[in-house]
């Protein structure tokens, strides 16, 4: 029964994207506020039949300790689903995501309107500047910043190197870093067309605060994300799912 409804979840979330995708077309010429709506109602029609045909729903924990000011979000990365939850809930954030999307039709045009930072992985230095440049002025318009640190979906339980990118906007921008710990995966899992019942916790650490040198800073984001990590991921009913192939 999970695999059928799952089936026809992923029918529905394919539909809806297309439809979408033709009918949101003007959003691209319409002024910021109109891609930030669209972004809304993406978001709210799957998280929406999430719960009707999965049974799938989530929570936020730690939003009464948030700073008032734009930040630096800096979260696990697990399923597709935290890309839908950010634009809905921290309002209007800046993501930090890999370049290459941005060249995909429909969603790259979508995405790049919406003000996704795309960063070359391959770029080194160069790349490295562009995005803090855009960082920059993401956070002068008031947009806080989502990034992932490992830069790339992980495993529920995995934990790949945290990347240097994190430390360099953290020096840069100069504002407090929000750690961020959910379990998506164990629900929405890579490689996966299976959608588990349940409920997603997503949890906003307290926040790390400008001016710590850069080997400690890396090292209390790490501990903090993945000690929440453990926590979430222990706490939850569901199975931790195999170790998908290495990408």
């Amino acid at each position: 029964m999970i695999y059928i409804r799952s089936l026809i979840f992923q029918i529905f979330f394919y539909l809806c994207a297309g439809c979408l995708a033709l009918l949101a077309l003007p959003t691209l010429i319409l002024p910021f506020w109109a891609i930030s709506f669209l972004s809304r109602i993406w978001s709210r029609t799957n998280f929406w039949l999430l719960r009707v045909l999965n049974g799938l729903t989530y929570r936020i924990e730690g939003t009464e300790t948030l700073p008032s000011q734009p930040v630096i979000f800096a979260s696990k990365h697990q399923s597709a689903w935290d890309t839908m939850i950010f634009p809905l809930i921290l309002g209007n954030p800046a993501i930090i995501l890999k370049k290459e999307l941005h060249l995909i039709p429909f969603y790259g045009w979508y995405a790049k309107k919406y003000g996704t930072i795309g960063i070359d992985r391959s770029g080194g230095a160069a790349a490295l500047r562009a995005m803090l440049r855009d960082a920059r002025a993401a956070i002068e318009n008031g947009r806080s910043i989502v990034v992932f640190p490992e830069g790339t979906r992980t495993e529920p339980g995995e934990i790949k190197t945290y990347q240097s990118g994190v430390a360099a906007l953290y020096k840069d921008l100069g504002v407090p870093v929000v750690p961020v710990a959910l379990n998506s995966g164990l629900f929405w899992a890579r490689r996966s067309i299976l959608r588990k019942p349940g409920t997603i916790t997503l949890r906003f650490l307290d926040a790390i605060p400008p001016g710590i040198k850069r080997g400690d800073f890396m090292a209390r984001l790490e501990s903090d994300i993945e000690t929440a990590q453990k926590e979430l991921v222990g706490q939850s009913d569901a199975a931790i799912p195999a170790k998908a192939a290495p990408e």
